[in-house]
């Protein structure tokens, strides 16, 4: 329990003891003839009013009396009164010994409480805890140096001074002023109280008091009915230790006998601030008051993280978020979310990034069956980022309750060479490491028109940057116009017809041996060469791309009559087995490699690698396996792919399987979403069928994420003003 203190620094405590003890010397002149009085029995009233000074009101315990400074107290007071034992003496009268007596059991009995309450302040029986906290309660008011040495001082007075009323008027005024009413300590409580009225405009006004708290950081606050905190209003309110300390406003959260408010704590007031700011209010702060914070704490506030960020304040760090999954209780309802949206919140002092995958209403009782409805909003983990590295680096943690959580902060990205794209609205971006992209494979899935293409357009223009070749089997006849830099149109239009020359003439080619009618076997062989005339080491082509639909190769079906037989026409996927065997041989031929040689891109892959329930024909099911085992043996010489199409559920799961990087745009076959959770996961899953055009959910070892994100991929022409820099050469004048 703390008595009544005058709230003074310690320099002001000090000028006014020395202004005390001068005060005393002057008495002790007036009263006794001498400035100093003697250390004997009329001494007794000038040290016991000193130690009632020093080692009260003013320096040593200004506020309240430990059971350790009672003790103390009691002992110095009663050697004083030993040192000058009137029972010793026979001119002192029975009203002298009397006194003496009854100032020095006081002495003693102020002594022996502060001792029990030591003793037993940690006892583990209730009942002595009791006594021991009812020991320090006398002993705070009875052992207080004012109380104990008044006693000691009040006896040498009567003792001591009676017989002369100079002494004793003297005397018994100075204690009444310098030990009782302590003049100077009013007087400049009363100077700081009206220069703190007239020297500031400030108006401190209550807002409300505290009826809850939500541990850790959150206050619950009933306003008062003509008041109406905004969001984001700064105001003074009790800590969890009891002191003045910042809070910002956060939302309201019902009504019942008023408005409630809830308020995160931001710093504490520092001690000067809070003696000169808070003063006139730090009392009812105590009982749970709240009050506007005055202009001149926003500079305390300035130097708070979370004031810093108020602008981008979004809710709080709900129940049941775990390592990876954040849950968030939104509390502003003026921000634009949607799912993608980046936010931060931190864990320890790291600012850790999040994206919102998924969001959800609830209710909760408030008080006395109010109820209120608000928006919790599920995040997954993205990390810290590391701008030396330009990556996220993981945080094997989560924050802890009620951690304010924040939006990421908005700027328009800036294209650049090595992303794929950008979180939306921020300017984290997304690389691409384009060497584990082609030797673990890719796979570009979504709807028609959503962006696909050219998304595979420009990841093939990286692959031919890195110096990888890319093969295009493209039936859309889009890649030779989007890669006309790259494509030597003239000389590769030479050996297409070449091609098809060959394939025409297998019509009437009718053989003994069925194998080797028709067109197939000179197809793959004049195939063949052109690959190895393509990827061999050192050549300066990087792009070549056929359209299998336009090959008419032929396939005899059946034993010779007549010179004659049946022939069947290859189909684009029996065309496509053939080019991807061809590459694969020639790869082999150079030998094994951890590096990328060379990526087949498999344009519209549901004609291309159909799945058996799929295809047209018996044919095309033994081609599509042909395919799968070629894609899965080439990561050991160097080959991959990139697989595009917008029907996941017609495309061999045997290559798809092996796709390690994904980017997933809006999908909506049930199919699709579920071969989909198998890698991203069913948060991410649910995201795609509300994806906006150009955004995708990317994942895999091409990806500089650990985990999946969302992105907002790079615009066409944005892309191309950063990566064509200079116009690249294309095969024919890089063959000149």
């Amino acid at each position: 329990m703390r008595s009544e203190a005058i709230s003074l620094s310690q320099r002001a405590r000090l000028v006014i003891l020395v202004i005390y003890i001068a005060a005393l010397l002057a008495l002790s002149k007036i009263a006794l003839g001498t400035w100093l009085p003697p250390l004997a029995e009329k001494g007794v009233w000038f040290y016991s009013a000193l130690a009632a000074l020093l080692l009260g009101n003013l320096l040593i315990t200004p506020y309240f009396t430990k059971p350790a400074d009672a003790v103390s107290n009691a002992v110095a007071a009663t050697i004083a009164l030993l040192a000058v034992n009137v029972w010793a003496s026979s001119r002192f009268a029975g009203i002298d010994r009397f006194l003496w007596s009854l100032s020095l059991l006081y002495a003693l009995a102020v002594l022996v409480l502060a001792v029990l309450s030591i003793v037993y302040k940690d006892s583990p029986n209730v009942l002595r805890q009791r006594f021991a906290e009812s020991s320090f309660l006398f002993g705070d008011r009875l052992g207080n140096p004012r109380a104990i040495f008044s006693v000691v001082f009040l006896f040498a007075l009567v003792t001591y001074h009676r017989q002369s009323a100079r002494e004793y008027l003297t005397l018994g005024i100075a204690w009444a002023l310098f030990v009782g009413l302590r003049p100077l300590e009013s007087v400049l409580d009363v100077a700081y109280r009206l220069r703190r009225i007239w020297a500031t405009t400030r108006v401190i006004s209550r807002i409300g008091e505290i009826v809850g708290h939500e541990t850790p950081n959150i206050i619950l606050i009933r306003e008062e009915r003509d008041r109406h905190a905004t969001p984001g209003k700064l105001m003074i309110a009790r800590s969890d230790r009891g002191t003045p300390c910042l809070a910002i406003a956060l939302d309201h959260v019902g009504y019942s006998e008023g408005r409630w408010l809830r308020a995160l704590h931001l710093c504490g007031m520092p001690t000067d601030k809070e003696q000169d700011t808070c003063a006139e209010v730090a009392r009812h702060i105590v009982h749970g008051d709240v009050f506007d914070a005055p202009q001149d704490c926003d500079e305390i506030a300035s130097h708070d993280p979370i004031w810093q960020r108020r602008d981008r304040l979004l809710g709080l760090v709900a129940p049941d978020s775990t390592v990876n999954r954040l849950t968030i209780e939104v509390t502003r309802d003026d921000v634009d979310l949607h799912q993608g949206t980046l936010i931060e919140a931190d864990i320890g002092t790291c600012p850790v990034l999040y994206q919102i995958i998924d969001g959800i209403t609830k209710e909760e009782i408030v008080h006395q069956k109010n109820t209120r409805g608000f928006v919790r909003a599920e995040a997954k983990k993205i990390g810290t980022w590391n701008d030396s590295r330009g990556t996220f680096d993981a945080v094997p943690w989560l924050p802890r309750p009620n951690e304010p959580v924040f939006l990421a902060e908005s700027t328009e990205a800036s294209a650049s060479k090595e992303t794929v794209g950008h979180f939306p609205g921020t300017r984290y971006p997304v690389s691409i490491h384009v060497d584990p992209l082609v030797t673990h494979n890719a796979a570009i899935l979504g709807i028609l028109g959503v962006g696909k293409s050219f998304l595979a357009i420009e990841l093939v223009e990286r692959m031919i940057d890195a110096g990888i070749k890319v093969i295009c089997l493209d039936l859309t006849n889009q890649y030779a116009k989007e890669l006309s830099p790259y494509y030597d149109s003239q000389n590769e239009t030479a050996r297409t017809e070449l091609l098809q020359q060959i394939g025409l003439q297998g019509k009437t080619t009718v053989s003994q041996n069925v194998e080797e009618g028709g067109s197939t076997c000179q197809f793959a062989d004049k195939t063949k060469e052109q690959l190895a005339e393509f990827l061999a080491p050192g050549g300066q082509s990087r792009l070549r791309i056929y359209n299998p639909a336009m090959f008419e190769v032929w396939r005899q079906d059946s034993k010779p009559y007549n010179n004659k037989a049946s022939m069947v026409m290859l189909t684009p996927t029996e065309i496509t087995r053939i080019i991807t065997e061809s590459t694969l041989a020639v790869l082999q031929e150079q030998g094994m490699t951890d590096k990328a040689r060379c990526c087949l891109v498999y344009e519209e892959a549901h004609s291309l690698i159909p799945e058996w329930n799929a295809v047209a024909s018996d044919g095309d099911k033994t081609a599509t396996n042909g395919t799968a085992k070629a894609i899965l043996q080439g990561r050991k010489f160097g080959l991959g792919c990139l697989v595009i199409t917008q029907r996941t559920a017609n495309v061999t799961k045997s290559i798809l399987n092996q796709c390690n990087t994904v980017f997933a745009l809006r999908v909506f076959d049930a199919t699709g979403m579920e071969f989909l959770k198998n890698y991203i996961g069913d948060d991410y899953a649910g995201v795609l069928c509300n994806l906006e055009d150009r955004h995708a959910v990317i994942f895999g070892r091409g990806s500089s994420c650990h985990d999946p994100v969302l992105i907002r991929l790079n615009d066409r022409d944005k892309f191309l003003k950063v990566f064509r820099k200079t116009e690249p050469q294309t095969q024919q004048e890089t063959s000149t």
